[in-house]
């Protein structure tokens, strides 16, 4: 269906494909994975026609379609959520929109010389809308509004009110309802909650059209995709698999290479002491020849590439007291919108907490209120003795000096520390090379997420407060966090949609908002625990 045959692209002196092959076929559910830069944004603009191979093919089917989701947001305003959605899904959403056009036409009297023509327009376009399911368009936008998290007043509501994240949402939608042949998604879980991404993965997974999305989220790539494309160096490698299986294959190839690589080495060590023992001697002389041309054709194997994450070892905080945050009696509302009501809890030293609930059910809110970031309506929120409380969020993003390097901001938040040391932190969070000397303004919005939280835990606080910390992380970063937080010595309060991140770390679940029970759940166990004893990842969504 799609092809890259001998494709080569470079930038200046960066090149991203060496004579790089790969088939996409067509039904196949493909990952794409590669380290930042690797061009795996490139690739997606090539089969898309915006750029260009140096030299080599990409080869599509003439009318084949194409739905492209990237971290890019429209411009959006002046109609409904639900018209928005609609317009940008490709043929049906012109056709829909087009109907309507042309309703309006007939029913206005100053066009009654145009009736035959308008008519006649309205019957073709009728049929091909009909021929396409445009007439189930509007209850699946609905549909696939509700799943990525819209409730009915917003679909219904100004596009435009919506913020940046949101409308991401409704570019995601236009996307899903394209009925497109071929579905390009660029990161698409880093916009949504654990029970959008719950429903994305059945809807992908049941979708006929073929797709190639990259993700850094481990959970959703083993449930959806069963095939994998690494950029590796300037290739392209095919792993038949899922992501799991993806990363088991990778390190045997890499192990059997390594082994191959060090036989060879010891072969032509040996033959190099051979030549050079009996070089001078002219009874060896057409022995030493022979070998020597023997040498010059041996095609020669080259070591695996190293694929090196840096591992931080984060220093233990201060001690707190037993009792780390108490709430009583806590009541919150916004406008005539009750969060909380008479709600409790008590947080012990070494717990950690994840917080669980749909959008709207205050996940944020009680992380803003133990942070001291919103004040309670009523009740009261203490924290205990000896706490040094970090709190990570979006907002914190802010904090950073716009004018400074990133190794400038470390530097002047912690003068005392060695450049090494600062140098290792930052690499721990995928800052090397030259992107320790990019200025803060030019950071993306994960690159300056990846800082602040490495400002955070280089002196780690004995009391963790993390508002989704994991967004916009890459895998190796995520798991080199996650190992790290393992050992944490402090408490932690955390709101995350990563499911590696819950398992690895929840020892406790607070359900906000749930349908099954009254009030705010409890549950003194860990997030694995959780999920076996409700029979689902998430409110509402069973497995």
């Amino acid at each position: 269906m799609i092809s890259f045959s001998n494709v080569s692209k470079q930038y200046g002196k960066q090149i991203l494909f060496i004579e790089a092959d790969f088939q996409l076929n067509p039904g196949e559910k493909v990952g794409l994975v590669g380290p930042n830069g690797a061009g795996k944004s490139t690739l997606f603009r090539m089969i898309m026609g915006e750029e260009s191979p140096d030299d080599g093919s990409v080869n599509l089917p003439r009318k084949m379609t194409l739905g492209y989701f990237r971290q890019e947001v429209d411009e959006m305003s002046g109609r409904p959520v639900l018209d928005e959605a609609i317009a940008g899904s490709g043929r049906l959403g012109d056709l829909h929109h087009e109907l309507l056009d042309l309703e309006h036409a007939l029913a206005d009297p100053d066009r009654g010389d145009e009736l035959e023509a308008i008519l006649d327009r309205f019957g073709h376009v009728q049929e091909e809308y009909q021929h396409l399911g445009g007439y189930e368009l509007e209850a699946k936008a609905r549909a696939c509004l509700h799943g990525l998290g819209f409730e009915d007043e917003q679909i219904d509501g100004d596009v435009g009110a919506l913020s940046g994240g949101w409308k991401m949402r409704v570019s995601m939608a236009k996307v899903l309802l394209g009925n497109f042949d071929v579905l390009l998604m660029d990161e698409p879980t880093n916009h949504l909650d654990i029970e959008s991404i719950l429903w994305l993965e059945t809807y992908l997974k049941a979708v006929p059209a073929t797709l190639l999305m990259t993700s850094h989220d481990r959970d959703f790539m083993n449930r959806v995709v069963t095939k994998v494309l690494e950029i590796d160096g300037g290739d392209i490698v095919t792993y038949t698999g899922n992501y799991d299986f993806y990363v088991k294959e990778r390190e045997q190839r890499d192990t059997n290479q390594e082994a191959a690589y060090a036989r060879q080495q010891a072969k032509l060590a040996k033959e190099r002491r051979f030549i050079e023992r009996f070089s001078a001697h002219a009874a060896k002389a057409a022995q030493v020849q022979s070998r020597v041309k023997a040498l010059d054709k041996i095609e020669r194997i080259e070591p695996p590439k190293q694929r090196r994450v840096v591992k931080w070892d984060f220093r233990s905080p201060g001690r707190s007291g037993d009792d780390v945050a108490m709430l009583e009696g806590v009541c919150k509302a916004y406008g005539s919108r009750r969060l909380y009501d008479q709600f409790g809890l008590h947080i012990r030293r070494g717990e950690r907490w994840c917080v669980m609930g749909k959008n709207g059910a205050g996940k944020s809110t009680l992380l803003k209120m133990v942070a001291g970031a919103v004040q309670a309506d009523s009740g009261s929120v203490r924290l205990g003795a000896s706490l040094n409380l970090g709190y990570f969020s979006q907002q914190a993003l802010d904090l950073l000096d716009p004018e400074l390097t990133v190794l400038e901001q470390m530097q002047k938040d912690f003068p005392m520390e060695g450049l090494g040391v600062v140098r290792n932190l930052l690499g721990a969070f995928q800052f090397s090379g030259d992107d320790v000397d990019k200025k803060v303004r030019a950071l993306s919005g994960g690159e300056k997420s990846r800082l602040v939280m490495a400002r955070m835990l280089f002196n780690p606080p004995n009391f963790l407060v993390l508002d989704e910390p994991t967004n916009h992380l890459d895998l190796a970063t995520k798991e080199m966090l996650i190992e790290a937080l393992k050992d944490f010595e402090g408490t932690m309060l955390f709101v995350s949609h990563d499911r590696a991140f819950l398992r690895g770390l929840a020892n406790r679940v607070l359900e906000l908002g749930g349908e099954e029970h009254d009030g705010p759940l409890v549950f003194g166990g860990s997030y694995p625990e959780y999920v076996e004893r409700m029979g689902r990842e998430a409110p509402g969504v069973h497995n």
